[in-house]
């Protein structure tokens, strides 16, 4: 399975104690995206997309959403604990067809509950290591909050992200940025603007905040 980047390291840090569990981040950062998918404008599909979102060459915003729709349809699978190593029925799949959004938003129904059932294998198995599901769920939500905000902030699409999943982010990602960074998980921190809200904290934490 590819739920994250391949560039994303073969050993990487976690967060499985706090306020919040890493299965409920998930839920609050899968939402996010699609609150933002479900708002696309359907003439943006085709309209290219930044090449640092992506290994695919000249991407459109329709191939980057492709992707996610990929990690999504994994979803019920890898909690599962199986792998793309087991066989891949999703590789050369058409998951978005004729109509992007909605079937983006099956997928997501189909993730969201399975992940809800609360029956999670001990071991996720990314295509990049092995991690403990506590993990593998916050792996999954920083593929999905923040290019939730970097979709929106592209494309012009009002999103912020919510209050509880800032404090997700900062107590599960935030403390570990810097070690993600070594990866080339993350861009380098930014010097947050005077004033800076906590939304824009985060995102320069992380690297991904421009004005």
């Amino acid at each position: 399975m590819n739920c994250i980047p391949p560039v994303w390291p073969v050993s990487v840090p976690g967060s499985t104690v706090g306020a919040m569990k890493t299965d409920e981040l998930f839920l609050l950062s899968d939402a996010a995206l699609r609150d933002v998918i479900d708002r696309i404008d359907p003439a943006d599909f085709s309209a290219p997309a930044p090449q640092e979102w992506t290994q695919l060459p000249s991407p459109t915003l329709r191939d980057i959403i492709g992707r996610h729709a990929y990690d999504e349809a994994w979803i019920p699978d890898v909690i599962a604990g199986r792998a793309a190593a087991d066989g891949d029925p999703f590789a050369d799949a058409d998951l978005l067809g004729d109509d992007p959004i909605a079937s983006y938003d099956a997928l997501n129904d189909a993730a969201g509950t399975a992940v809800r059932s609360g029956q999670f294998a001990e071991t996720f198995r990314f295509t990049y290591g092995d991690y403990t599901a506590a993990d593998g769920f916050s792996h999954l939500s920083m593929y999905r909050a923040f290019p939730a905000w970097s979709i929106a902030k592209h494309f012009g699409i009002p999103f912020h992200l919510s209050p509880e999943l800032i404090a997700g982010l900062n107590e599960h990602v935030v403390p570990y940025a810097d070690e993600w960074r070594q990866w080339g998980v993350f861009p380098p921190a930014i010097e947050p603007p005077a004033g800076a809200d906590e939304e824009t904290r985060l995102l320069c934490a992380v690297g991904y905040w421009v004005e």
